[in-house]
């Protein structure tokens, strides 16, 4: 088998069909679906139970009990079969042919993991999240600099057993990890087409309207990165690219999470605190300072707890 599609499902029952409707109607059929249940309070096993009707050699189910995103891929992992793995959100779904155009390139490329672009889907717009291409020579650098989200890409699974596992407990968990992908393999190929659609929605782990403590994770998962570039002996080389994605995650995206309520005021000390150890001079970054003032100004606001 090619490719095991992973799916964590909690209590998304108004999306679930349309995932999985666009998965299993693709043509190629060297492919499983791997649901794993993380103990949904709503219609979702009901959706599930139906579908693995539907498809009983194709889709397998499982319940995870333990808490998060995490822990149910790690879990899917383990049951996977195919040479391939593709983490996939229940809430999303993929474009018609995807499958077909994955395997062929990794049958192609033998690649220890695929790029694609992405469609991130708003209630009245969209925009097209687009990667880097393996063939431009900085493409490590902007790998690290941007990072990306566990469904856009497939990983050969020997490879990503080998280096990874989802840190269980806390969200941010791809940041953990994945912008570090690039220091165990020079085997990366990129396919330049939309493969994927990424439904933004309030509600969801990430677009939460007030604070929520768990946001302070991502300093345990910026800490977990952080120490894998020292453990592959790359923190160096790539020391302004990681600095960069420090300074973004922080002083930009989470900054805002940050001013969500009161409780939000010790993710600003250790914001402060985590660049002051880290990357004492980050305001000195290559890379930010080839950026708008704007922008500029605005990281400058999410170090002293400003940003809203």
């Amino acid at each position: 088998m090619k490719l095991s599609i992973i799916i964590p499902v909690y209590n998304v029952e108004k999306y679930l069909s349309e995932c999985l409707e666009s998965i299993l109607v693709q043509d190629n059929s060297d492919f499983e679906v791997i649901l794993v249940d993380n103990n949904s309070t709503d219609k979702s096993p009901e959706i599930i139970d139906r579908v693995k009707k539907r498809y009983p050699k194709k889709v397998r189910s499982f319940l995870c009990s333990s808490w998060g995103a995490s822990a149910v891929r790690n879990f899917g992992v383990l049951k996977a079969r195919g040479e391939y793995i593709w983490f996939v959100d229940s809430d999303d779904w993929i474009e018609k042919d995807a499958i077909s155009k994955l395997i062929r390139h990794a049958e192609e490329t033998r690649a220890d993991a695929i790029n694609f672009s992405v469609r991130r889907v708003y209630p009245n717009r969209e925009n097209i999240l687009t990667f880097v291409n393996t063939d431009k020579p900085d493409f490590k650098k902007r790998y690290i600099m941007y990072g990306f989200p566990p469904f856009q890409n497939i990983y050969r699974r020997d490879f990503w057993n080998k280096h990874f596992s989802f840190p269980e407990g806390i969200i941010h968990e791809d940041m953990a990890i994945l912008s570090s992908a690039v220091l165990y393999s020079d085997n990366f190929s990129y396919i330049d087409e939309v493969l994927y659609n990424y439904r933004q929605r309030s509600g969801s782990v990430l677009h939460k309207a007030g604070f929520d403590v768990h946001s302070l994770d991502i300093f345990k998962a910026l800490g977990i990165l952080y120490g894998k570039f020292k453990e592959a002996g790359k923190l160096e080389e790539y020391f302004s690219e990681l600095e960069y994605f420090f300074i973004w995650n922080l002083l930009i995206d989470s900054a805002k999470d940050f001013n969500k309520g009161p409780e939000g005021k010790v993710g600003k000390e250790q914001t402060r605190a985590t660049l002051k150890r880290l990357f004492p001079n980050w305001y000195r970054n290559q890379y930010l300072r080839k950026k708008p003032l704007k922008f500029r100004i605005n990281c400058l606001r999410g170090f002293l707890g400003l940003l809203r």
